[in-house]
């Protein structure tokens, strides 16, 4: 039985991986570095510093502890400004969390910054549906490593011991990604999967084992999830 939902966020949530890859290739061209697609949607899973610090070492260039935290700020501003005069939510995913979030806890999972997350989040007033929100800065490894999703159970469950409600196991909750790591990282914690073809196709979801597979957020509600993930 699914108890809690959790989100990924660029990608699944959010319209902006090649916001992002924009962002990513306008502030390291200074530094001779060169953002391809490729290169880019290798490191999906990757969070800032991992994906800078990846890039810097591919170029042979040599990297400080000052110029990283100057990379990422810079690429943070530039990502706000792409998205301040229209936010690229996906279709049907609003519709989809407002009702998730009344049938289901929700939470949040991402490789992405606190930053770029509250920005969001406070322009689309997210808040008050998310039970949980984990970003980059909470786990010291990304996906596909599962202590990300392990850390949002964990949040999740503290937040029930205080309500005095029983604690959840990872069986209980499904995990929406749009990414082979994020379901490798979902999987990992235990969690079951819906994989989103927003940004790879099916069968890249399908060959790291996403239990579903859909087109869309915008084709789900809350009976297609009790369907679909309740009757085994």
């Amino acid at each position: 039985m699914i108890k809690a939902i959790f989100f990924d966020f660029n990608g699944v949530i959010i319209d902006d991986e090649t916001i992002q890859m924009k962002a990513y290739t306008d502030v390291l061209r200074p530094h001779d570095i060169e953002v391809t697609e490729e290169l880019y949607f290798s490191a999906l899973g990757n969070d800032d510093r991992t994906f800078v610090r990846s890039m810097f070492a591919k170029a042979g260039k040599p990297l400080t502890d000052v110029m990283l935290e100057s990379v990422q700020d810079a690429k943070t501003a530039i990502h706000r400004e792409m998205i301040k005069d229209e936010l690229p939510l996906f279709p049907g995913v609003l519709t989809f969390l407002k009702a998730t979030s009344r049938q289901f806890s929700i939470g949040l999972v991402s490789m992405a910054n606190k930053a770029e997350v509250g920005y969001v989040f406070e322009r689309a007033n997210l808040g008050p549906l998310f039970s949980v929100v984990v970003t980059a800065e909470d786990t010291s490894v990304c996906k596909p490593a599962p202590d990300c999703y392990v850390c949002g159970l964990a949040k999740l469950n503290e937040k029930r011991q205080r309500e005095r409600l029983l604690p959840l196991l990872a069986s209980e909750c499904l995990a929406i990604e749009d990414s082979p790591p994020g379901i490798e990282s979902a999987r990992g914690a235990g969690m079951r999967t819906l994989g989103v073809t927003n940004t790879v196709t099916e069968a890249e979801l399908r060959a790291v084992g996403a239990d579903v597979v859909t087109g869309s957020l915008a084709d789900w509600t809350v009976d297609a999830v009790h369907l679909v993930y309740n009757q085994h």
